[in-house]
């Protein structure tokens, strides 16, 4: 059973509604539309701007294939390449990322990668496979759209920590752009450019240093031309210096720090140094104080040459800087002046007196008998250098000629020189003898001796024969005392058959004692011959 109130109720409730339903279908255009409106913002949002590249030629590049990239990232790829109007460069048209329009400013360098081969190395062999591509180096300037591509990589392919330094030098050999710069052995460096100076006497050298090695180029730093392999023959021998082998096949430049520098003593950017041709002309001091004096030898400077260490008792104290050869018109007189470099500073004075001059000391050291001497300081190579020391008997020699403003330096000639000097004096004395003469003496001299010889060899035969009948007298002795033995025992055996006292007993005692006498006689000349044969020629000698 129903209510009839709530059927009036509903009844009176009820209304007609009058919405139209959309399908859903109709969403979708609406949706497409938004997220191409999206996409489009996204493009135009992430797209770069569009740059001109300049370059000489189009080789290895290709629309929509060849890219633009930084550390080996994609920032960019070519769109266009055409002919630009002087009919000599094309131009490349490519389109950047949004990303690398920071990089895109004055100052930003552009350059095709190839594979390339040289003496610094191989490069580019991963185009090989992928093709050539464009590399960029970011500017620091204002915003830029039209580039100059360049010929050849740039040295920094990107921001290095480092300085740059500027190198002088008048000869520059085999170095160029790119040569290795080493220390300790250790790359460090290398050139970026070679400019004449404006003087036009030297050549500048715009070199790079990588951190941490630019710490070590101070003010006492040196560089020097590493040629890989350094030979060089002076007054002490042959020297030999080689590099790494980088150096050797291309040149190479090498650096080292003074130990007396500190942090302190670090040069700022761009600072200039000298560039020395050698290893050893690096280690050379410069001094600020020189004296300079001129010096005259007796005879042949053969071996000396310019440079030529100049020794104190073996210590370098200077330097020969100039050899020349001079004619006096007037005397007909020709010298050979011998320029000198003499640097005090390299001896360390005590009990220093600031008011006494370096001249001063020097003239003082000439006054007790310093000299110079050239002296061979290797017999490999025969160079000469010149030695100083102290000849307190040699004579100073005064030259009135003064060469240029120099004062004369003293000199004595030095012991192989006085020995052969005495040589020659006794040659010549030699020389002057008449040999000849002397000759024919001697000859008849040694005849003389021929002959005494002969008459001594007579004499020598002559006293073997007497010394042969010596021998048979003394032989001719020894039978008789030996025959007076036998006669005197048959005496005493006579002497014993008489009676003692008889006359005749007497008689034979007394014989007997005679005949004793005789043979002691016999005896004594026997032994006097036997001691003395040359008695016999020459008579016995007086006492």
């Amino acid at each position: 059973m129903t209510d009839p109130n709530e059927e009036n109720f509903k009844a009176s409730d009820a209304i007609l509604s009058k919405r139209i339903d959309l399908p859903l279908v109709w969403f979708l255009p609406v949706i497409a539309l938004l997220v191409s409106a999206w996409l489009i913002y996204k493009s135009a949002s992430e797209k770069g701007l569009v740059i001109t590249i300049d370059f000489p030629t189009a080789e290895g590049l290709e629309v929509d294939k060849t890219k633009i990239r930084y550390l080996d990232v994609d920032v960019g790829k070519v769109t266009a390449i055409s002919i630009n109007d002087d009919l000599k460069t094309i131009r490349v048209t490519a389109l950047m990322n949004k990303a690398a329009t920071g990089y895109l400013k004055a100052g930003a360098h552009f350059w095709v990668v190839k594979p390339q081969v040289g003496l610094s190395g191989i490069s580019g062999l991963s185009t090989l496979l992928s093709g050539s591509y464009i590399e960029l180096k970011p500017g620091l300037g204002e915003r830029q759209q039209h580039y100059t591509g360049l010929i050849s990589p740039p040295i920094l392919k990107s921001e290095i920590n480092g300085k740059q330094f500027i190198l002088e030098t008048n000869s520059i050999g085999s170095i160029s752009p790119g040569t290795p710069i080493h220390f300790l052995g250790i790359p460090a460096g290398e050139v970026l450019s070679q400019d004449l100076a404006k003087t036009g006497d030297a050549i500048q050298l715009t070199v790079f240093i990588n951190a941490p090695y630019d710490s070590f180029v101070r003010k006492n730093t040196r560089f020097w031309i590493n040629s890989g392999i350094d030979l060089s023959a002076g007054a002490d021998g042959f020297k030999v210096r080689t590099g790494p082998l980088v150096a050797l096949l291309s040149g190479g430049i090498a650096f080292r720090a003074s130990p007396k520098d500190s942090v302190a003593d670090l040069k700022p950017e761009n600072s200039v140094f000298q560039l020395y041709d050698t290893y050893d002309e690096s280690t050379q001091i410069t001094y600020t104080n020189s004296l300079k004096y001129v010096m005259h030898f007796n005879g042949s400077v053969r071996g000396l040459a310019e440079g030529a260490p100049v020794q104190l008792r073996g210590i370098p104290v200077g330097r020969v800087i100039d050899i020349s050869l001079e004619l006096d018109k007037k005397t007909a007189e020709i010298k050979v002046p011998v320029i000198v470099e003499i640097e005090p500073e390299r001896i360390v004075s005590i009990n220093d007196n600031f008011k006494v001059s370096h001249e001063d000391i020097m003239a003082q050291l000439i006054d007790k008998g310093l000299r110079a001497q050239l002296q061979t300081g290797s017999l490999v190579t025969g160079q000469l250098l010149i030695d100083l020391d102290f000849h307190p008997e040699s004579k100073r020699q005064i030259n009135r000629d003064r060469h240029g403003a120099y004062p004369e330096f003293p000199t004595t000639a030095n012991s192989f020189d006085e020995i052969t000097h005495s040589a020659q004096i006794i040659m010549d004395k030699l020389a002057k003898l008449p040999l000849d003469k002397m000759t024919d003496e001697i000859n008849q001299t040694l005849k003389t001796l021929q002959d005494t010889s002969k008459t001594a060899t007579a004499l020598l035969t002559a006293t073997q024969g007497t010394m042969t009948t010596a021998n048979d007298a003394l032989l001719s002795v020894k039978d008789t005392l030996a025959a007076s033995s036998k006669t005197l025992k048959s005496a005493q055996n006579v002497l014993g058959n008489l009676e003692p006292g008889s006359t005749g007993y007497y008689e034979f005692h007394k014989l007997l004692q005679e005949l004793t006498k005789t043979a002691g006689a016999m005896k004594q000349l026997a032994d006097y011959l036997e001691q003395h044969p040359e008695s016999l020629i020459r008579g016995k000698e007086e006492e």
